[in-house]
């Protein structure tokens, strides 16, 4: 997902009239400077808090017309719907305004957000973020929302959300209670103690949920059976049980909606896949076992785009060639040269795992009988290396496929320096060896 921070999003703002500005109360880390993001084709700038002299509420603009409110504004609910799930907490609109220009909102919103600047100016990343466009799951994730939102709030309310996640997916309760008969045996943790106390009273835990639960919360027929806000053992109920009706609707839309968060995605998503078009189906089979193909992979020759994530590949490296140097068990060894062959880059492309690991110490700056590295070359090859070993994702792009972005390098007895520091250093470094006639 492309991600703009600084001066372009400025320019973005500046570059149309009509806009619908949303603030938000936020319980995910937010900004503090705006962001640009591309989500489903629709274009959302994330307000940042610390943008001006005086703090800001966390806010999303987008494109709207006063003939468009509706819609604008129905995008905003689906971003925020995915962005809290995504990000493991909530984003909900509270207050909307369209003007001619992005608006606003300032310190009279502060008490709408939770949680405000946790990210650095360029340190928001909701990367691969699920487009979600089936119906049935996009009403999974508002309910989610609003439960999150009204958790610790207004308890009672939060529940009912919660439950909705899963009625909202059955027409039939048989089928509903089904469901519940199944699961709540697996859930663990609070859910599962609370479980595990309510069967040890000898009751039906699903249809606890639905009778004294959701029924009690949803209808108030006087006489009948109601959650009364007025009975401490009632409110004390409803907590207790918020907890395991949470878990079960965050049961649901992972397991059932199959609909995964930023740190599930992190530690199952295949950053190889993009580029499994590329390779033979029966090699690839051999790779992902762990086997060693007898012919070769296909990717020689591969124009790469190298870049720092967020930002576009530097001009030196926006088209290298890539070359298989071996391929052992599962793992294929590449490297990337730019046309000079001044520079080289080594990364290590593990099909078993689906990752890719950059190789620092195997990559350098390389003279030959017709070409020595250039001042752009140091510069371009020190950024990546210094900034990589400060944690910077780096991302190999292929036209017409989506980028695949490598293993984040942890520095082993290593010191990170400031990059800008350490490639000035080494471009002086350069100059002088040039003006002595050593380089």
């Amino acid at each position: 997902m492309r991600h703009v921070f600084g001066e372009e999003v400025q320019r973005k703002l500046r570059s149309r009239m009509g806009w619908l500005s949303a603030a938000v109360a936020s319980s995910i880390p937010w900004p503090k400077k705006d962001v640009w993001i591309q989500y489903a084709g629709d274009d959302f700038i994330l307000r940042g808090t610390e943008n001006g002299q005086q703090p800001t509420a966390p806010a999303i603009a987008v494109p709207g017309n006063p003939q468009q409110i509706e819609e604008s504004l129905a995008r905003v609910y689906r971003l925020t719907s995915v962005l809290g799930w995504f990000l493991n907490g909530y984003v909900d609109v509270v207050e909307t305004i369209q003007g001619s220009h992005p608006i606003g909102f300032g310190a009279q919103m502060r008490q709408a957000y939770s949680e405000v600047g946790q990210f650095g100016d360029r340190g928001f990343d909701c990367n691969h973020m699920p487009i979600v466009e089936p119906e049935n799951v996009r009403i999974a994730l508002a309910f989610w929302r609003e439960g999150q939102r009204l958790t610790r709030i207004h308890d009672s309310y939060a529940f009912l959300s919660y439950f909705k996640v899963i009625e909202s997916q059955y027409q039939k309760g048989s089928d509903r209670a089904d469901w519940f008969a199944r699961h709540v045996g697996l859930m663990t943790g609070d859910a599962g103690a609370r479980v595990a106390q309510l069967r040890a009273d000898g009751i039906d835990v699903g249809l606890h949920l639905y009778d004294s639960g959701r029924n009690a919360v949803a209808h108030a027929s006087f006489g009948g059976g109601i959650v009364d806000p007025d009975i401490p053992a009632d409110r004390r109920r409803i907590v207790a049980d918020l907890v395991l009706m949470r878990e079960l609707a965050r049961h649901y839309i992972a397991s059932e909606l199959k609909v995964p968060t930023a740190r599930e995605l992190y530690r199952t998503r295949n950053r190889i896949e993009p580029w499994e078009p590329l390779i033979d189906a029966g090699m690839l089979a051999v790779l992902k076992a762990g086997g060693t193909p007898d012919e070769e992979l296909g990717l020689d020759r591969l124009a790469v785009g190298l870049s720092l994530w967020p930002d576009d590949p530097m001009p030196g490296l926006s088209r290298l060639t890539l070359r298989v140097d071996a391929v052992h068990e599962g793992a294929a060894r590449v490297l990337l040269f730019n046309e000079r062959m001044t520079m080289m880059f080594a990364f290590v492309l593990d099909f078993r795992k689906g990752q890719i690991h950059t190789q620092l110490d195997n990559g350098s700056l390389l003279q030959n009988d017709e070409h020595s590295p250039t001042e752009d070359d140091v510069r371009e090859f020190y950024t990546v290396f210094h900034r990589v070993i400060g944690n910077a994702v780096v991302e190999l792009r292929v036209e017409g496929l989506e980028p695949v972005d490598c293993e984040v390098v942890i520095p082993v007895n290593i010191i990170p320096r400031n990059p800008e520091e350490a490639v000035a250093e080494a471009v002086e470094a350069f100059r002088q060896a040039n003006a002595q006639g050593i380089g």
